[in-house]
Parts: structure tokens; sequence; C-alpha cells
């Protein structure tokens, strides 16, 4: 079993910028994915970012790419999504979510990702 655990979601003024934390436990290993998404109100739960835990590749959605930054540490099984430039529509609960060890399926769908957190609240006001 994976447990997750994100921090850093707070209230911010649209322009700002916030850094969420994941941090994860129990079965990790070196070829995870860990993957970011959001979920506004009335709306579907979504792909932000992911990072390969074994060579670093990261991915980003369209919307964030350019404003978003995810970055991992392995020695300390954390991953952070650091946030730039937010806009009222990057609004959401952020949620953590990190793959089987052997998985596939592609990075942006959620049905890859076996272990998820329990999300973060972003609201940024315009």
């Amino acid at each position: 079993q994976v447990q997750l655990v994100e921090s850093g979601g707070g209230l911010v003024q649209a322009g700002g910028s916030l850094r969420l934390s994941c941090v994860a436990s129990g079965r990790i290993f070196s070829n995870n994915l860990m993957g970011w998404f959001r979920q506004a109100p009335g709306k579907e739960r979504e792909f932000v970012a992911a990072i390969s835990r074994s060579g670093g590749r990261t991915y980003y959605a369209d919307s964030v790419k350019g404003r978003f930054t995810t970055s991992s540490d392995n020695t300390k099984n954390t991953v952070n999504l650091q946030m730039n430039s937010l806009k009222p529509e990057d609004t959401a609960v952020y949620y953590c979510a990190t793959t089987p060890p052997y998985y596939s399926g592609t990075y942006y769908s959620r049905a890859t990702y076996a272990y998820w957190g329990q999300g973060t609240q972003v609201t940024v006001s315009s």
C-alpha cells in the first residue's frame, strides 16, 4: 500500500504563486509515475502534471505549461508542484497520485494511477 499526503494549498490572488508538496510512504518503487490532478466544483478531475521517478521526465497539461513546474526528491519520497502566475480558473482541489510499479496506460489518464491523496484546496481570487 501507498499513502500520499498533500500540503501547501491556500488562498492567493491572481498572478501569485503557491507550492504544493506530496509526501509518499509505503511501497514506493523507483519506476513509479507521480501525478498531479485537480477538480473544480462541478467538473471532472483533470490531469495537471506528472513526473517519472526513474528518469525525471515531466509532463504538463497545456493549460498549465510554462506556469507550473513539478519536481521530485526521491530521497525524501516527495513530489512538488510549483504554481506561478496563478489564474482564477486554477481554483480547484489538487490531488497527488501515483501508479503501481509496473503500470500501463498514459500519464494523463486517471485510470493509470492507483493511489491518491486526500487533496488540498487552492483558491485563486481575481
